[in-house]
C-alpha cells in the first residue's frame, strides 16, 4: 500500500542528482562482480532511480521498489519503459523468493532497520547472488549534520544512525551470518553548491532529511538551525564563494550464502 513518507518532502530528486555518481559507482563495481546483462536486479529503496537506470542500460532486468509513491511516480516518468516500478518497504517487499541475482541500494537500506531488511535481501536473493549498496561513513566534521548536533544535540546513546552502515567493522557483524566474501570500499563524494544561499536552498527547500527536520521543529528552534547551516556553510565557502565538502561513503559488496 502506497503512503506519503518523510522522503517526499522537497524534492528528493535534487539529492539523487548530486549522489548519481556514487550511484554509478556502486552500478560499476556490481558489474565489476558479475557483469549484470541478463540479470534480475532489485534497485532496493530505489528513490528516483539512479541505479535502476544504470543496470538497465548494462542489459540487466531491473525493478525498483521504494516506499514513496511520489518518488516511484518521478523515476517512472524519467526512465525506460523497461524497467519495473514497485511501491514496497524494503523490509517487506512481496518480491518472490530467490527472485533476484543481484540487489543494489544507493544511499537507501542505510535508512531502514538493519535485521528486517538484511532479512527480506537473503530472502529476495538467489543462492550465490549479490548485495551491494552504498552508505555514509561517520566523519569528524559534518556541515549536513554538525549544526543539528550544536542546536538539538545529538542522537540518544543505544540508537545507530544510518552511518552505522558506513562503519566496516559494523558492516562485516551484520553480514556474518547471511553473507560472505564481503567488501568494503572507502570512497569519497564531494557536495558543491554555487553559493552559501544555494546550499542553504539545497538544505530548507530540497534535501528531504532536512526538510522534515525543519518541518518538525517550532520557529526558534528553525531560525536558529538555519543560523548554524549558513555559517557552517560559510566556512567551506571559496573565494569566488562556491562552496565545496568532502563526505566519506563506502561501496560495500557481499553474496548471499
Amino acid at each position: 500500500m502506497s503512503q506519503t513518507t518523510p522522503w517526499a518532502r522537497g524534492r528528493y530528486e535534487s539529492v539523487a542528482t548530486m549522489i548519481a555518481p556514487a550511484a554509478e559507482e556502486l552500478v560499476a563495481r556490481a558489474e565489476d562482480l558479475r557483469p549484470l546483462a541478463g540479470l534480475d536486479v532489485v534497485d532496493l529503496a530505489c528513490g528516483t532511480g539512479s541505479v535502476a537506470r544504470s543496470a538497465v542500460r548494462r542489459g540487466a532486468r531491473v525493478t525498483g521498489v521504494d516506499l514513496t509513491a511520489e518518488l516511484i511516480e518521478i523515476a517512472r516518468n524519467s526512465s525506460p519503459d523497461a524497467i519495473g516500478w514497485l511501491v514496497a518497504d524494503a523490509t517487506d517487499t512481496g518480491l518472490p523468493d530467490e527472485s533476484a541475482d543481484v540487489v543494489l541500494s544507493n544511499m537507501g537500506i542505510i535508512f531502514t532497520a538493519a535485521d528486517p531488511v538484511l532479512t527480506e535481501i537473503t530472502r529476495v536473493l538467489r543462492s550465490g547472488g549479490l548485495l551491494g549498496f552504498t552508505a555514509w561513513t561517520r566523519a569528524a566534521h559534518n556541515p549536513f549534520h554538525d549544526p543539528v548536533v550544536e542546536v538539538l544535540g545529538d542522537a540518544p546513546a543505544g540508537q545507530p544512525g544510518p552511518d552505522a552502515w558506513g562503519d566496516a567493522e559494523t558492516v562485516h557483524a551484520r553480514l556474518a551470518d547471511g553473507f560472505h566474501t564481503v567488501e568494503v570500499d572507502p570512497r569519497v563524494h564531494t557536495w558543491r553548491f554555487a553559493s552559501v544561499d544555494a546550499a542553504l536552498h539545497f538544505i530548507s527547500r530540497e534535501s528531504p532529511v532536512h526538510v522534515d527536520l525543519l518541518a518538525r521543529v517550532d520557529e526558534v528552534q528553525r531560525d536558529r538551525l538555519l543560523t548554524a547551516f549558513e555559517a557552517v556553510m560559510t566556512t567551506h565557502s571559496d573565494s569566488d564563494g562556491t562552496v565545496a565538502f568532502d563526505s566519506p561513503y563506502v561501496v560495500v559488496t557481499a553474496t548471499v550464502r
